[in-house]
């Protein structure tokens, strides 16, 4: 096996840390160094609440690729508090396929999403602030973009008005995001350095002018971007923890994927390509989501060439694709599952279309029957496509060797000619239509006024040429939750598009998206608390 690697603990700082906390941090300047690893996106079929274990594969895959006498590194998201205590859970893995310390990791961690909140904060104080003394720049109140933002699930945020009393500012309409939806958070997750951080957030769009022109009022004309760049001076570095076997992982930064692109940071996947021999990473939720914004977004702002994609998927989940409640999927039941199928197929074509080689990855639960198993290596052999039960939550890195052998195969076998889907340049309606229809399977895409009046401006002020992130939701390849499976003769809703200048890319948010989730009845946060012995209960 690789030697094991152990990162320095909170109470003793690596050499190359800045701040305390539960690992390390890289320097940034790994981001710049050459590239000699060889990259590998790890992407699913669309979430259900059955589960399909894509960081828990994440980590035990890297785990295998070491155990098989690979330098293998792990890239992974920062976990966002919202979900931790809402229904998601954590995001550190599973079972003998985790990354360790979990509980801090779901916690606070470093600090990095505290310093992406406090720069968001400042923003718009300094907003605010430009309001109650003159407004020199002649910032519409009615016309400002820029939210607010907090690092929990809060519906009662989602719309409020604010500046309410005597000398407390100008009364206005405000909303908060989620710090996972924040413009900063994609802003971090993008950038090269302390310069190109900087430039990034002086070109946030906050706001639009008063008069019929309509003018976009960035944030460097409020003088904030220097004060911004300093809270986050820390943040951008990379965050160096380990795997429950001892191999090395890097978490950084956390932007949502079914509201912003859903990648850890360029800078994490960077200084993995530069200090490994193989990258695992991963896309939030399914192919549709995080898998697209990879390949269109992280990928071309990086120059980043994937070469290999694993498509986790479970005989649960496919079988509540096919139909099967919640309640009875530990039954066996090979006539939902073969229904289900379907949809294993979807997702597999719309990676292959990026020029990726893909291997599916059957996570492997104690209730799946051997026929239901056997079904569904055969369905996806039938496909063309190499397949690999994966037991990685179970047996750790050894339950992740099948995995990992056939992904050496494809890595070897040169066949990957990544291509993003589209040009850039194309319209923004264009590139809407075409991930829509290529890889949702929609007939189509309809536009609200609104939509249709943010793309003309936003063509008609420089953004017309960068990718686009759409917004939706995870649970379907449609925009409403509930259609599972693969739908038919379906189109999407834009209700709403707006520019993300400072992370490069337009933002259209699809169907009844949300950017600040609610709990639900029964929140995670309930079943937590801190034991007499200082462990605690329920944080998973």
């Amino acid at each position: 096996m690789p030697e094991v690697m152990i990162v320095a603990p909170a109470s003793a700082p690596g050499p190359n840390s800045t701040r305390t906390g539960p690992g390390a941090t890289l320097p940034l300047a790994l981001a710049a160094a050459p590239a000699k690893g060889r990259l590998v996106l790890v992407t699913a079929i669309n979430p259900t609440p059955a589960g399909e274990g894509k960081s828990t594969v994440s980590v035990g895959l890297s785990q295998a690729f070491r155990r098989l006498g690979h330098n293998a590194i792990l890239c992974m998201r920062e976990p966002s508090l919202g979900p931790v205590f809402g229904v998601k859970g954590g995001a550190a893995g599973g079972g003998y396929s985790q990354v360790l310390p979990m509980d801090d990791i779901n916690l606070h961690f470093t600090g990095d999403f505290h310093a992406i909140a406090s720069a968001h904060a400042l923003l718009s104080a300094m907003i605010d602030n430009h309001l109650y003394h003159g407004n020199a720049l002649g910032i519409n109140p009615k016309g400002i973009t820029w939210p607010r933002t907090i690092d929990m699930n809060d519906r009662a945020l989602r719309s409020a008005i604010i500046g309410v009393g005597t000398g407390n500012g100008t009364m206005r309409e405000e909303r908060w995001v989620i710090i996972p939806a924040s413009e900063i958070m994609a802003i971090v997750a993008l950038a090269a350095d302390a310069d190109d951080l900087e430039q990034r957030l002086g070109n946030i769009i906050v706001g639009t002018t008063l008069g019929k022109d309509k003018k976009p009022v960035y944030a460097r004309e409020l003088g904030a971007t220097g004060a911004m760049t300093l809270l986050l001076k820390d943040a951008l570095r990379p965050n160096l923890v380990q795997t429950l076997e001892g191999g090395p992982a890097i978490l950084h930064a956390g932007p949502f994927g079914n509201i912003a692109h859903g990648c850890n940071s360029l800078a994490a996947t960077r200084a993995g390509l530069a200090l490994g021999d193989i990258v695992v990473t991963e896309a939030g939720f399914g192919s549709d989501l995080g898998a697209e914004k990879f390949f269109d977004i992280k990928c071309r702002a990086g120059g980043l060439t994937p070469e290999a994609a694993v498509l986790v998927a479970t005989v649960r989940s496919l079988k509540m694709q096919g139909g099967v409640p919640r309640s009875e999927l530990d039954r066996e039941d090979v006539g939902a599952l073969e229904r289900g199928l379907p949809h294993v197929a979807h997702h597999v074509r719309n990676v292959q279309q990026f020029g990726v080689p893909v291997v599916v990855a059957i996570n492997r639960r104690t209730s799946d029957s051997t026929a239901e198993l056997e079904m569904v290596r055969t369905f996806v052999e039938q496909l063309g496509v190499p397949v690999a039960l994966c037991n990685v939550w179970a047996e750790g890195g050894a339950g992740g060797e099948a995995l990992a052998r056939e992904v050496l195969t494809l890595l070897d076998s040169g066949r990957a000619q990544f291509r993003p889907l589209y040009d850039t340049d194309r319209p923004i309606r264009e590139k809407i239509r075409t991930v829509a229809q290529q890889v949702y399977g929609a007939d189509g895409v309809d536009f609200s006024s609104a939509a249709e009046k943010s793309i003309d401006w936003l063509e008609a002020n420089g953004l017309g040429h960068t990718p686009v992130c759409m917004a939706k939701t995870q649970y379907s390849l449609t925009d409403d939750a509930t259609k599972l499976n693969v739908p038919s003769g379906f189109r999407i809703t834009v209700n709403e598009v707006y520019g993300s200048a400072g992370a490069g890319f337009v933002v259209a948010k699809c169907g009844d998206i949300m950017t600040m989730p609610g709990l639900a009845k029964k929140p995670a946060a309930e079943g937590m608390r801190l034991r007499p012995d200082g462990t605690i209960e329920g944080l998973s």
